[in-house]
This record gives structure tokens, sequence and C-alpha cells, in this order.
């Protein structure tokens, strides 16, 4: 893999730090991009460069691609709660669309080579079929998924006009741990998470929001891909000879219920569950077909079924019930 200098924005985030460990063993040179609202100083390594500050700020970002003379960046920073989404559109619109623009300028005036995106499968909104592919097409039904879709377009136009080379790699539900780094978000509301807290006597019991979907048991259907995977996904789309689009996930379904269930196996301990209405702008079913990055990238993802994915969670919330401590 070519050596590059690798401006990792949102790196101290869940995927992020993750992200960074990996780069770190490709024996790349990586510097973070972090306003820590969402992410932890301690899921960075300390050898790795911290900033500290927000991509509105225009000249900052361009002061720190130019001093760090970076070749490529990674961009994980977005607000990412679908419901938020749906009350405070702008947030949204401006954290993740505006503030992008600017490191996208930055970027250019500053000479960086390659562009890798985090988006998302809520780019698609409700599909057409299942398994979800790269052709169908894109209708968000949340203003976070717009926002996505509005970068990805965004990158389209940068790459013909500027030569931005880019990738971005619309993820499915990113899940799991690996020995050192979890997920530990200040306001939790990914499932197995918000599971695993009631297995550990931290909350009384974990929400299932709708049950009247048209799925076999009536609750939602996501396909879970293991943290580790994406971030190899990510490795191979730093070397990708073309900008891309492309969808991540196993390609396997797993319902709120089931997903309830494999943890109390897992964990052995009973989980309360209490049934509410639906969310707005939550998809009863969201599937990956990954064929198209398995063959053009050769990404193969080690992590199955979600069993694995769970133990891995478990036994890294078990060591740091507390999280990061932060």
């Amino acid at each position: 893999m070519e050596k590059r200098r690798i401006l990792v924005v949102g790196g101290a985030g869940y995927i992020g730090s993750h992200m960074v460990r990996h780069l770190l063993e490709q024996k790349q040179e990586v510097i973070v991009l972090d306003d820590l609202s969402l992410g932890h100083k301690a899921a960075l390594p300390k050898a790795v460069r911290l900033y500290e500050g927000d991509l509105g700020d225009r000249e900052w970002v361009e002061k720190l691609l130019r001093a760090e003379n970076v070749t490529a960046v990674m961009h994980f920073a977005a607000n990412a709660l679908v419901g938020e989404s749906m009350t405070n559109p702008s947030k949204y619109f401006r954290n993740n669309v505006a503030s992008g623009i600017n490191l996208l300028d930055m970027a250019v005036e500053s000479g960086v080579k390659k562009f890798v995106f985090s988006s998302t499968c809520a780019t698609f909104g409700i599909p057409d079929r299942m398994p979800l592919d790269e052709s169908l097409p894109q209708r968000p039904i949340n203003p976070y998924g717009e926002s996505k879709l509005m970068f990805e377009s965004i990158l389209r136009w940068y790459e013909k006009i500027h030569g931005l080379s880019f990738v971005a790699l619309r993820y499915f539900n990113a899940a799991g741990a690996s020995e050192k780094f979890g997920e530990d978000h200040r306001i939790e509301t990914h499932l197995i998470p918000n599971i695993l807290k009631v297995a550990l006597g931290q909350k009384d019991h974990v929400e299932i929001y709708g049950t009247d979907y048209e799925t076999p048991d009536g609750t939602c259907i996501r396909d879970y891909i293991h943290i580790l995977d994406l971030a190899q996904a990510h490795i191979l789309a730093l070397s990708s000879p073309q900008s891309d689009f492309y969808n991540l996930g196993t390609g396997g379904g797993t319902s709120v219920r089931e997903v309830i269930e494999t943890c109390k196996q897992v964990t052995g301990r009973d989980i309360k569950a209490i049934e509410k209405p639906r969310r707005a702008g939550d998809p009863p079913r969201l599937i990956a077909a990954s064929e198209k990055i398995r063959t053009a990238l050769g990404w193969q993802p080690q992590y199955q079924n979600i069993r694995a994915i769970v133990e891995s969670a478990w036994a890294w919330h078990v060591k740091n019930p507390n999280g990061y401590g932060d």
C-alpha cells in the first residue's frame, strides 16, 4: 500500500478510532481532526497528533491541511441520528453538507489527491427490492439520508471539475468492537450497545420502536456489519484506482427481536424490552448487496453473523462498563 499522510476527520469517534488503528498498522502517517463533541480522546493512540477544531472554520482547516502536507482525507465526522434529523433538519444540512464543503474546498486547494467519504444506506430510503445494490434509486426519507446523498452528489462534481478522486462507502449498521476500542456514544441510540447496557444493569430496559412492520416478527430488519470489516473496506478504498460508490454490508438481515435474543444468549442475562410506536424516518428493512466492492476491491468481510458481532461488543463492554470514562 502506498504511504500517505492521511487526515482522519472524526477520528476520535467509534468508526474513526478503529480506522486510525488500522492505518497505523499499515504504516501510514495519520493526523486526526475532531471537535470531541461526540468522540473520545482516550480512543486515540497517544502517538497520534490530534487537532481539536471545527470544520466550519475554513481558514483553520486550510492551515491544518497545508501545514501537515495531507495527501488523503477520510471523512467520518457527521451528525447521524435519524430521529433528531426529523426534528432539527438544519443541524444536519449545516454540519453534514455545509461544513463538509469547507473540507472539500480546502482539500482541493491544498492538493489532496484522495477523499474517502463515510456515507450511509439511508440515502436509499425505502427501496424497491432487497438486497440493495448500487443501481437502485436513492430516495431518502429523512434529512440525515438526504444530507449524505447531497454530499455524494457534490463529490461527483468535485471530481469532474477539480479532479478530486473519491470513494464513498454506504454503511449499513456498523456494530461490534475490537479488543481495545468499542462503541461509546454520549447519547447512545444504537441498538446493540443499548441492549448490552441492560445486561450490565445500567439500564432498566431497551425500547423496540415499531412492532407492526411487514417483517416476519413485526420489527425492523437491518444488516449489521462488524466495525473491523468496515475499517478494512476503507483501507481498500484508499487504493481504489477510480472514484465510485459502494454498499457495505454482509447481505444478511437481523430483526430487532432477533438481536435482543442473540444478546440474551451471549450474555446469559435476561433483557427487558418495551414496545413503542414506530419512529419517523425508519425504513422497515435494509439489507446490502455488496458484490460490487467484493469484485472491484477484493473486500471480504470476516464477521458474517450477528452472534460474532455481539460477542465482540459484549467482551468490550464487560471490560469497559463505563466506556472511555470521559
